[in-house]
């Protein structure tokens, strides 16, 4: 009897646990709401620009220390404020793969580390290597 009642009771752990560990990603800030930052190319956003998207397009690296802490800010930005992520698309787009591509050099996209905000084809700001949250807040907002 013991082994059984042991048995019955390891199953049900396993499986609470395997519950709570599925359902953890819907508690998430970032879960909150569906437009978490998302890696696209040049002609994705294109589409989005020509649909009358609000966005802010990142030109990042991986190995870039300044996309790092831009991306930190904007993690946090959204984490407290989700509407941000409704409202506006958050393009991230890779500077070694596009950094010359014709929609990068048409912008005169500087290096990565740039953050542009559209709305729709239309710029409406941008920042080069900054990493205030208060100003790629205020971009965010625009």
């Amino acid at each position: 009897m013991t082994l059984s009642l042991t048995l019955s009771l390891t199953r049900r752990t396993a499986f609470a646990l395997g519950l709570a560990m599925a359902t953890l990603p819907l508690l998430s800030p970032m879960a909150a709401h569906a437009a978490a930052p998302t890696q696209m190319t040049p002609a994705q956003v294109q589409d989005l620009q020509a649909a009358g998207q609000p966005l802010l397009v990142v030109f990042r690296a991986d190995w870039c220390s300044t996309c790092a802490a831009q991306e930190r800010a904007i993690t946090a930005i959204l984490s407290d404020d989700p509407t941000l992520g409704e409202a506006v698309t958050i393009a991230l787009i890779d500077w070694d793969e596009y950094g010359n591509d014709p929609f990068t050099t048409g912008l005169n996209i500087p290096r990565r580390s740039t953050l542009v905000r559209f709305n729709g084809t239309v710029e409406i700001g941008r920042l080069v290597a900054q990493t205030s949250r208060a100003q790629i807040e205020a971009l965010l907002r625009s």
